[in-house]
């Protein structure tokens, strides 16, 4: 957590002077487009908002179509820039971020654009781990520019941040400090079966602290069950212990959701939730619990605590602990058909390696190398991805 407290402390100071706090995304799709409109109408006035895309004309519309409805209903909207850059290209990315040395870098770009991964992985082989290449590719890439810029920016990741982080650690590379989404998207589906429980009208009455990985978030969401490998969970009521029947509650946290791009509301707002809650605990020296996936390095999701007045973050262990959360979070990943991540190489698990067979006819190595992700990715593309989508028409 050192890296994460030294940027913290950096940002505090900021905030403290009353200095523009500059959030750059990275990539303006769906997931993109919905964080700037949370951002433009948050009520915290002192932040600008940095647009770095390949599509500086579609960029421009889309924050156009944002500062009219943001005018329309406050007459208020935030200071937003966009500008041109090529992920492929790392040299794009340095010039970017030396240019607006941001305070938060939020990367919410997409390989294979317009497509939810999940929608092929999961009716086929139960298991998202396949895409870690393509969720890695461009990441890689903005981590290098990050290196080549000197930047202090606290980096959320938003693609499958519970496998990705862990590999850029490993493989010696910089890496984000942060993912967005997966295991914070199971949380509001978990207090509102709590709620249900325990008879109350309001979910926010209840809190949930929770550690497992982005297999669980998809089968919980999705089944309403664990397959037999239980995340770590306490929920609270009104701050007290509460005695609630687990089983039911993930039942009951199988809802319907829409499987189009409307799902990224939930990304984009994990992103919220992380940015406001460390801005405002760092304004206000007060303490505010997160739950983030990747989290320095780490392989799956756990709680962090952000602690605004001495300006640090640390795992939340009071209710469990760091060992129990690691050793949950790799029994979760495996089921996500990822076995570990050793030697700067990524390794699925033979059961994933039989299902992809099994389904798409494809064989995919066991090891990937780091300098093997770019050719990875292309080979998914080109086997499984464009040939399922070919299909579908």
């Amino acid at each position: 957590m050192n890296k994460l407290n030294d940027k913290l402390k950096v940002l505090k100071n900021k905030i403290n002077n009353n200095e523009k706090i500059k959030i750059a995304i990275i990539g303006l799709g769906s997931v993109g487009n919905y964080l700037l409109n949370y951002l433009n109408k948050w009520e915290y006035e002192n932040i600008e908002i940095h647009i770095g895309c390949r599509n500086t004309e579609k960029a421009q519309k889309d924050v156009n179509i944002s500062k009219v409805a943001s005018l329309i209903r406050d007459n208020k909207t935030k200071n937003i820039f966009i500008s041109q850059l090529d992920l492929d290209e790392v040299d794009s990315v340095t010039s970017f971020l030396q240019k607006i040395k941001p305070d938060f870098i939020v990367n919410s770009s997409r390989v294979y654009s317009g497509l939810k991964y999940g929608s092929i992985s999961w009716k086929n082989i139960r298991a998202y781990g396949l895409w870690a290449p393509l969720a890695i590719k461009y990441i890689k890439n903005i981590m290098s520019a990050y290196k080549q810029a000197d930047s202090n920016a606290i980096v959320i990741n938003t693609s499958y941040s519970d496998v990705v982080i862990p590999w850029l650690k490993n493989a010696n590379q910089n890496y984000p400090d942060l993912g967005s989404g997966n295991i914070n998207h199971l949380i509001p589906r978990i207090k509102m079966a709590a709620a249900k429980q325990l008879n109350e009208n309001n979910p926010s009455n209840i809190d949930v602290i929770l550690a497992t990985s982005h297999f669980h978030d998809v089968v919980i969401s999705k089944e309403g069950q664990t397959e037999n490998v239980e995340p770590l969970i306490k929920i609270l009521h009104n701050n007290e212990d509460t005695n609630i029947n687990l089983s039911e509650i993930w039942k009951d946290c199988a809802i319907e959701m829409p499987v189009d791009a409307k799902r990224n509301m939930m990304n984009a707002s994990s992103n919220f939730e992380i940015i406001k809650k460390i801005i405002f605990a760092l304004r206000d020296n007060s303490k505010q619990i997160i739950h983030t996936p990747g989290v320095v390095g780490n392989i799956g999701g756990y709680p962090i605590e952000i602690d605004g007045k001495n300006a640090t973050a640390a795992f939340f262990e009071k209710y469990f602990s760091f060992k129990e959360m690691t050793e949950t979070n790799k029994k979760s990943i495996y089921l996500d058909g990822i076995e570990k991540i050793e030697n700067g190489s990524l390794f699925y698990t033979d059961e994933l390696i039989f299902k992809v067979k099994k389904a798409f006819d494809v064989d995919i190595d066991k090891e990937i190398k780091f300098e093997n992700i770019e050719q990875t990715a292309n080979f998914i593309i080109k086997n499984i991805i464009e040939p399922q989508l070919k299909d579908q028409q």
